[in-house]
């Protein structure tokens, strides 16, 4: 049987490339059928590496079912998974948030989960030194690219000394200058021209629940901040509508400034205004507010938030 592979809701590039990179080991090495599969369409960062590396983009996956066995790759969080994981088999876990809790498997499986910045590392480890030399080229440069992307190219506080290492070999064995190629990843990642208001409240999103109330966290990272706060008073708008539709009771929206390191929180109203003081010391005036050197939301944004 099929082998899916497959990581979180509102795909990044971590978890679109990831899946290939493992359904490549899988079929390759471990000799074990598989195919990668995206739980939603990738986003424009994401687009661009699957067509800079000559990738396909992996069909897109609505549900499993109790026949399907799956490794999850990206993340170990049900409300980020398809509505029936815990019918399927889970066989795997490969990941490298916190322990979310949650998911109920049918027997014992590998769980590996690690304090590193990037899926993609952790599955360098996993695989071995066999494996690597016979990896070719494009699953190479997924990799490299995870890494970039949820490093923000070594900015992020997430960034390991390991990861930046994994980067750097592999960055050698293509030939590739690291700085020149995030920087076509991020202009990439800053073209959401074509996306709705809505669709980038979307984009990049995680639920999270505190303190009795559920909060759709996203994050826009970006070479061009001002394009997105030019699009401000729609995105304003939407969050009501968007809070609505994902019974969630607050969007919360973070700008990422990549190469500045500094994030913008769009501030819709009090309950906003309340979270950005408690939870960053941070005064908004007006319906926005800066905050100096945060661009994580795995480490600096979630572990922070207070009403």
């Amino acid at each position: 049987m099929t082998i899916i592979v497959f990581g979180h809701k509102s795909p990044d590039t971590d978890s679109t490339g990831s899946p290939l990179v493992w359904a490549w080991y899988l079929n390759q090495i471990r000799n074990t059928a598989a195919e990668a599969r995206l739980l939603g369409e990738p986003n424009t960062e994401a687009k661009f590496v699957l067509e800079r590396w000559g990738f396909a983009q992996p069909e897109i996956l609505d549900d499993v079912t109790t026949g399907d066995r799956c490794v999850v790759v990206d993340t170990n969080n049900p409300a980020e998974l398809p509505p029936s994981i815990n019918e399927a088999e889970v066989i795997e876990i490969i990941d490298h948030h916190l322990l979310a809790g949650g998911l109920c498997t049918k027997g014992p499986i590998n769980v590996t989960i690690r304090p590193l910045a990037c899926t993609a590392t952790v599955m360098h480890d996993l695989m071995g030194a066999e494996a690597l030399a016979r990896m070719p080229e494009g699953v190479k440069g997924l990799m490299l690219s995870c890494i970039l992307s949820d490093t923000l190219e070594f900015r992020s506080p997430t960034t390991t000394d390991h990861d930046r290492a994994v980067a750097n070999a592999l960055a050698a064995d293509l030939g590739i200058s690291i700085p020149e190629y995030a920087a076509e990843m991020f202009a990439a990642k800053s073209d959401v021209s074509a996306f709705s208001d809505a669709e980038l409240l979307r984009m990049d999103s995680k639920a999270y629940e505190l303190d009795g109330r559920k909060f759709r966290v996203s994050v826009l990272e970006t070479t061009a901040p001002e394009v997105v706060l030019a699009r401000k008073a729609g995105l304003l708008a939407a969050m009501e509508t968007v809070a609505s539709e994902d019974g969630v009771d607050q969007v919360l929206l973070f700008i990422v400034d990549i190469l500045n390191e500094r994030s913008t929180l769009l501030v819709p109203n009090d309950l906003v205004r309340k979270l950005a003081e408690n939870s960053f010391g941070a005064t908004p005036e007006g319906d926005t507010v800066v905050l100096p050197g945060v661009v994580s939301r795995k480490k600096q944004i979630i572990p922070n938030l207070k009403i």
